[in-house]
């Protein structure tokens, strides 16, 4: 697979982990967040570090389904940054029943050292999951 590309902006990161998610790029998606980053897959379940985080997103991956997500709005302070954006994802399941996913998501971003931008924390149902 070729290099993943990295999230310049705030906004960039949200907009490749919809690129990376659509084409099934783990690889991608994983290089979009810190190695020590938090994921809240499902609501009350935390995950941490690349290894446990590419375990929960391989799961939603496999419904192989159409996802989209799009930034509502961002605070975006020197070297961190919350984004709060919609997603959905609708798929086929595995005996052949809809499955249809939404929510608000709630990510902490930090800039990096070579200037792009990783998450730190990612909360897809936003409050929700906590």
């Amino acid at each position: 697979m070729p290099q993943a590309t990295p999230a310049l902006t705030p906004a960039d990161v949200h907009r490749l982990f919809g690129d990376y998610f659509t084409a099934g790029d783990m690889e991608g998606l994983l290089s979009l967040y810190e190695a020590d980053a938090v994921l809240l897959p499902r609501p009350g379940e935390k995950v941490a570090g690349l290894a446990a985080i590419a375990e929960a997103l391989a799961g939603f991956l496999a419904l192989d389904g159409e996802f989209s997500i799009a930034v509502d709005k961002m605070i975006v302070g020197h070297d961190t940054a919350i984004l709060f954006s919609p997603w959905s994802l609708s798929a086929i399941g595995l005996y052949g029943g809809p499955v249809a996913l939404a929510g608000c998501t709630a990510d902490v971003l930090r800039r990096q050292p070579d200037g792009c931008w990783k998450i730190a924390i990612d909360s897809p149902f936003g409050a929700d999951g906590a």
